[in-house]
């Protein structure tokens, strides 16, 4: 399979460790060996911090913006170095840099490519574009709930959802530098235009991740440890 993944910057750098790059890059160079890989790291607490600071000194949200693509840019950097000689090594600042580079048998790596977009809308894009048979998300919950789990005792986990609900859950969510939606509104509609089979998962341990892809490995799983977002109606 041709994979496309959306690494949230919460999951591989929630913390500057090196061990947990290193971890993260043993269990991607693991699954290199039977799929290829395109991966879109985020920016995470480090880069809402930078634009937090921005915001107060007088930066306008396009600036905030070009700001947390630096940050994702450099996340993209730290996980070359622990994926080592089977990365690709540069990281591609637009789509076409993006497609030359998945061309190669290495593991591309890269942040952030333009203002109002997050890494997920990126993915997304770049999933449609490159035709990849699966995009996922590992993020750092398990999941697209009613409501947000961390909040409400209420909130319910969907198993699976058709892209055009999740366009319509996604309807009035931010769009402002930082934003900590699960999924931007631009990333919602580039998942239900492409028709691409989406996971949205609990990244934190890469196991799950592995566990995740060996079950699509066998062929669409109708369920799994994540949220499934289907191109079409159940």
């Amino acid at each position: 399979m041709f994979i496309v993944m959306s690494l949230g910057g919460s999951v591989l750098a929630g913390e500057l460790d090196a061990r947990r790059f290193k971890t993260y890059a043993d269990a991607i160079i693991q699954i290199s060996k039977k799929h290829k890989l395109l991966l879109v790291t985020g920016g995470g607490v480090y880069a809402r911090k930078y634009i937090e600071t921005a915001k107060a000194a007088g930066a306008n949200e396009v600036a905030c913006d070009f700001i947390g693509i630096d940050v994702t840019r450099l996340n993209a950097k730290l996980f070359i170095a622990a994926l080592g000689k089977t990365a690709y090594p540069e990281v591609p600042v637009n789509y076409n840099e993006a497609a030359i580079a998945a061309e190669s048998d290495k593991i591309v790596v890269m942040g952030g490519v333009l203002p109002g977009q997050t890494t997920d809308a990126v993915a997304a894009a770049l999933s449609e574009y490159l035709k990849a048979d699966l995009f996922l998300i590992p993020t750092s919950v398990d999941g697209i709930y009613t409501e947000d789990p961390n909040v409400s005792k209420n909130a319910v986990k969907y198993k699976t959802m058709t892209a055009s609900e999740l366009v319509q859950m996604s309807c009035g969510l931010s769009l402002s530098a930082g934003s900590k939606s699960p999924i931007d509104p631009v990333a919602c509609k580039l998942i239900e235009r492409g028709g691409i089979r989406t996971i949205v998962l609990d990244g934190r341990d890469p196991k799950t991740l592995m566990k995740i892809i060996e079950g699509e490995e066998k062929g669409p799983q109708k369920e799994c440890d994540g949220t499934i977002i289907t191109p079409c109606c159940l």
